[in-house]
């Protein structure tokens, strides 16, 4: 059985539909809560690097030990599958730099794709990438250009939430109450399952290409 490496932010910021994605690939996520000092090993592994509600070029101690981890594995050739605050980190591992965005960008929000394709996926950040050198676009929303990039065949960075599936919101409107500007209302099942269909056959190229 394959192994996966997923780094977690926040107690509230779990695998969600990846873990769905792994079970039914035959994948052992190995979850470390970097907010709680645990990281793997420096090495050529496969990671996945999930969001949290922190500054990705600042933020507290735990997050620079993750910065110099993952700069560290990088050197070493490791895939990265990273989300948000992860896409932030891989983005500045790379030489790319992180701004704050002039409004956040919040909720359902529809994302085109380099292909053609648009998708209605779930966000909530209020910073923005400036992709690093060699990076290629691949996704943008109408306020925020870089929602999606790659760098070589299997690093790739998401500024959206592919893995918030209906009970990611609701424990996330638990934890953050009325700071939490994601839907209340009964989740849109289609749309939840749209985006499921989406990560599962990006999860499943990058896997290939690890």
């Amino acid at each position: 059985m394959s192994e996966l490496n997923l780094i977690q932010h926040h107690p509230a910021e779990g695998p969600g539909a990846i873990a769905e994605w792994a079970t039914s690939r035959g994948v052992t996520l190995n979850v470390f809560r970097a907010d709680l000092d645990q990281l793997p090993a420096v090495s050529s592994a496969p990671a996945i690097l999930l969001g949290g509600p922190y500054e990705s070029n600042a933020g507290p101690a735990w997050l620079e030990a993750e910065r110099q981890w993952l700069a560290a594995s990088l050197k070493q050739d490791a895939p990265v599958f990273a989300i948000c605050l992860g896409a932030q980190l891989l983005a500045l591992a790379l030489g790319g730099n992180v701004r704050r965005m002039e409004r956040t960008e919040t909720g359902w929000t529809t994302v085109n794709f380099s292909d053609g394709q648009c998708l209605s996926v779930l966000e909530w950040h209020e910073d923005a990438i400036d992709l690093p050198p060699n990076a290629q676009l691949l996704a943008s929303s109408e306020q925020c250009a870089q929602q999606m990039y790659r760098v070589g065949p299997n690093r790739m960075g998401l500024q959206f939430h592919p893995e918030w599936n209906a009970e990611s919101v609701a424990l996330l409107n638990r934890h953050f109450a009325e700071e939490s500007p994601l839907p209340r209302d009964p989740q849109d099942s289609a749309a939840h399952a749209a985006v499921f269909d989406w990560l599962q056959a990006t999860l499943d190229a990058w896997w290939r290409a690890v």
